[in-house]
């Protein structure tokens, strides 16, 4: 059975109970049903004509649900709450969390998350009462969430676990590399510029954002290269390190005071041999060149999703047997200097 006493915009008093009573004028009439939200059986009695009073299944439902989260529904049956668009004070939070639990409960909903915002952040103590848990946080909110079947195992994925981050090979007509040193290290040595990636960016978006910031050399991408994955690194996230191609398309460097101690063109041939080069960018560096040898690349497909509908990016090995290598040019003659494009990296 439900208990609500609600007051309409029209100064009725509702009372459900298994029964109700309105006090009207001389006219009163009675009709019974079972609301399917609240699985209770109202009786509603009333005056005069139905229109001044809630003479509906659907009116009903609203009064009862508005003692509960409503929340936004999910294609898994979960539910969630954020406080933003659903502000309730923090002196009538637990009964109203009380009464949403029983709810959903009886409605058989499974994962329920609520997206607590800094304003509301005193309810995060009644949540963790009532058997919630922390899922994730972020600079404005904490999301916490609560598992309600017994019968069927806990099916909430972990937060976002492994870190993104790239690096860029970007070598020039002299067959010159760029590479920097940071500002802040555990050993000195020279690196390829990047970072990590932000979210909603792509791969190499990201690659020529990074090489912008740190050397003010623009650039655009070419292709993948490798990558790298490792596990417990930042806050115990796994961590994938994207190595790309970037061609430039200006040369001038200004680096960034604030990240980089020093940043220079740097012949391909001594940064492989450099002794403060560390062994894995070297290998990055010697696999763009096979793939220029070898005439292989891993090129990037934008396209969008069949099924989410959302942008995306496919990437796939690429042969071109007609594609000159930056090898043949390095063994041509001045006067035998041809222009070519090597996926989309242009070369004289």
């Amino acid at each position: 059975m439900c208990n609500i006493v609600y007051r309409s915009l029209k100064g009725h008093i509702l009372v459900a109970n298994g029964q109700q009573l309105l006090r009207s004028g001389t006219k009163v009439y009675c009709e019974t049903f079972k609301s399917k939200n609240t699985n209770c059986t109202l009786r509603l009695i009333s005056q005069g004509v139905a229109k001044n009073f809630i003479s509906s299944m659907t009116a009903v439902e609203d009064i009862v649900l508005n003692q509960v989260f409503q929340g936004q529904e999910d294609r898994f049956h979960g539910i969630t709450v954020d406080s933003s668009k659903e502000p309730c004070d923090v002196s009538v939070f637990p009964k109203k969390l009380e009464a949403s639990l029983k709810h959903w409960t009886e409605k058989s909903f499974r994962g329920i998350w609520f997206k607590v915002t800094l304003e509301y952040a005193d309810w995060v103590p009644f949540l963790a009462k009532n058997e919630f848990q922390f899922h994730h946080a972020k600079s404005g909110y904490v999301m916490m969430y609560r598992w309600l079947p017994t019968t069927e195992e806990c099916n909430i994925p972990p937060y976002a676990h492994t870190m993104i981050g790239v690096g860029a090979v970007v070598v020039n007509d002299a067959h010159e590399i760029l590479v920097v040193k940071e500002k802040y290290f555990l050993i000195p040595h020279w690196k390829l510029p990047g970072g990590y990636v932000e979210p909603g960016e792509d791969i190499g978006d990201a690659a020529v954002r990074e090489v912008l910031e740190e050397t003010n050399v623009k650039s655009e991408f070419e292709f993948l290269i490798s990558l790298r994955h490792t596990h417990s690194g930042m806050f115990r996230c796994s961590d994938i390190y994207f190595v790309v191609g970037l061609k430039p398309v200006s040369e001038e460097i200004n680096k960034c005071n604030r990240e980089i101690a020093a940043c220079e063109w740097m012949k391909v041939e001594d940064f492989l041999h450099h002794p403060n080069v560390h062994e894995t960018n070297r290998f990055f560096v010697r696999k763009y060149l096979e793939y220029l040898k070898n005439r292989v690349t891993v090129e990037c497909v934008k396209g969008t999703h069949p099924l989410l509908h959302k942008p995306q990016c496919v990437y796939s090995i690429d042969f071109d047997p007609d594609m000159t290598s930056r090898e043949e040019l390095s063994h041509r003659k001045p006067n035998e200097t041809t222009c070519c494009r090597i996926e989309g990296y242009v070369v004289h």
